[in-house]
């Protein structure tokens, strides 16, 4: 599978592969005591504020990686350091069969794991594989133009008329590259305004990102690209991080590293979301190729950076793929990943684009999360022109932007409590497949359940919960009142339950109601509240 989520053709004609990839992994971060003295030597405040807000301990795998290590490993007969990840304590290195198992003489080394599995399985890479990481201790209305579908979609244009557009959240990109983002008339709005933070070539080791495949520049235009009355990203407030970490010229396992070490460096400089329109299954040695049993959450080594990114506060998003036609049509890495949001395409008018890789992992689990609108999606090109383009490439920075303009609108939130807030919004969140996962968000009404959820407490107003449930719910009564009268409503507004409640009994039994949203208004003399609900 072509790692750009855009469908390319692959040779896979090669005979021998002289030089094998692997990750060597290390014992310990012996200088680890310095970074938890000083974390701002390796964090940035944004990242530990991020931190702070949800509650997220330091850990050692925060710690940079040991430079004495890294050292004697590049200085290692035939071997050529291609990436790093402190956070999996583990170099991905090139060289013989032979000089990479030499490594393990060195005290410092855990274990190697080759990229090849038919190697891991036939020699002795570790006298003993232990797990390396442990825990230490104004109103806005703009003219979207031909780009208002996608956004309408999701009921994000409320959202940005409430004036969250993601105003101080802060989105890293991890793609293939950004030419003429620099340029071009669409992006004029991120560079006029220094929302652009920074960025970096993995594949290259160059400080310069505005160049590579032109796949990023595309993704980037569907969040932050503006040109008015045709193109109005998701998140156009929002700031970015430009990280290449593809290289499209072959298929290698080193572009999961490339990711990985990307990942961490988003986490550094403080990123709330990834969004990724990248994809991992097959490579060029079919050897190093991954396989649907493979995809069971945190095994492949692109995934496990993602859900280390989550624990850290982050909320991962990726593209679902474009396997649904293939032989092999389940999703890849790292959207297969616990908690990666793998993001589905559909059409303009809500049907499933059939391109769109399906679920569920091989574990059973429902993958894809949700669905955004990925089958002739509105962008901006390299020369800056608006123009139509399809796959969950776009599908996946859609949602990214107006995940950040959800947050932005409930800052109390943990990256957890947001992601549970857009699936519950989906319109399948009752009855989900593994076509559309649990559906297309509805992100006024994601707003509506945690402004009313019992994560968040507003002594003037009522809280619904739990929301969604399966049998009943408890309304919370607002400080001075003592009675109000409830209305059930379908979604043809016929009233289908109504209940008269105080504030000593307050549960209201729903298991007459079939699975579904409801429409809800609570009403006494002083309040008139309302709302949606799901019924499980």
């Amino acid at each position: 599978m072509k790692k750009l989520i855009l469908i390319l053709t692959l040779l896979t004609t090669y005979v021998s592969f002289s030089q094998e990839d692997a990750w060597v992994y290390f014992n310990d971060k012996p200088n680890a005591a310095a970074f938890f003295s000083n974390p701002l030597s390796e964090l940035s405040q944004k990242a530990l504020d991020r931190r702070t807000a949800q509650g997220i301990a330091l850990e050692i795998n925060d710690a940079p990686l040991e430079v004495s290590y890294v050292n004697q490993i590049t200085a290692a007969q035939g071997i050529t350091v291609m990436a790093k990840s402190k956070w999996l304590n583990c170099l991905h290195i090139r060289g013989s069969v032979t000089d990479i198992q030499a490594l393990l003489t060195l005290p410092f080394v855990n274990h190697v794991h080759f990229a090849d599995n038919s190697l891991n399985n036939k020699m002795a890479v570790s006298a003993t594989i232990t797990p390396v990481n442990k825990s230490m201790e104004v109103q806005v209305n703009f003219n979207y133009g031909t780009s208002a579908n996608q956004i309408q979609m999701l009921n994000g244009h409320l959202l940005h008329q409430a004036n969250f557009t993601g105003t101080e959240k802060i989105i890293a990109v991890l793609d293939a590259g950004f030419p003429s983002v620099d340029l071009v008339a669409p992006f004029q709005r991120l560079r006029d305004n220094n929302q652009i933070l920074g960025g970096y070539d993995y594949v290259n080791k160059s400080t310069n990102f505005y160049t590579g495949y032109n796949h990023g520049t595309l993704v980037l235009s569907t969040m932050g690209g503006y040109v008015d009355g045709q193109l109005v990203g998701t998140a156009p407030d929002a700031k970015y991080y430009l990280y290449i970490t593809e290289d499209v010229n072959s298929e290698n396992p080193v572009e999961e590293s490339n990711w990985v070490e990307a990942a961490e460096e988003a986490d550094r400089v403080g990123a709330d979301i990834i969004t990724t329109s990248l994809g991992y299954f097959g490579f060029d040695n079919p050897n190093y190729g991954h396989t649907y049993s493979d995809m069971t959450g945190n095994s492949a080594f692109g995934s496990q950076g993602a859900n280390i990114a989550f624990s850290k506060g982050i909320v991962v998003v990726a593209s679902a793929g474009n396997e649904g036609n293939a032989p092999e049509p389940h999703i890849g890495v790292p959207a297969e990943a616990n908690n990666v949001l793998a993001i589905g395409a559909v059409k303009a008018d809500r049907s499933y684009a059939s391109f769109s890789s399906i679920g569920p992992s091989f574990d059973g689990r429902m993958k894809p999360d949700v669905m955004a609108q990925g089958q002739s999606s509105v962008l901006s090109n390299t020369l800056g022109s608006i123009v139509t383009a399809s796959g969950t490439s776009f599908s996946c920075p859609i949602m990214a932007g107006m995940i950040a303009c959800f947050w932005q609108a409930i800052p109390w939130a943990t990256n957890a409590q947001l992601v549970q807030f857009v699936k519950q919004s989906a319109d399948r969140y009752s009855n989900p497949d593994y076509l559309f996962g649990y559906g297309i968000p509805d992100f006024q009404l994601a707003l509506d359940m945690a402004n009313l959820s019992a994560f968040q407490t507003n002594s003037k107003a009522f809280v619904l919960y739990p929301n969604p449930t399966s049998s009943s719910i408890t309304v919370s009564f607002p400080d001075k009142i003592t009675e109000a009268n409830v209305f059930f409503y379908n979604t043809l507004g016929q009233v289908v339950l109504e209940k008269a409640i105080s504030n000593s009994i307050s549960t209201i039994n729903l298991e007459t109601l079939n699975s579904g949203v409801y429409f809800y208004k609570i009403q006494n003399d002083t309040v008139n509240q309302s709302g949606k609900i799901i019924k499980e």
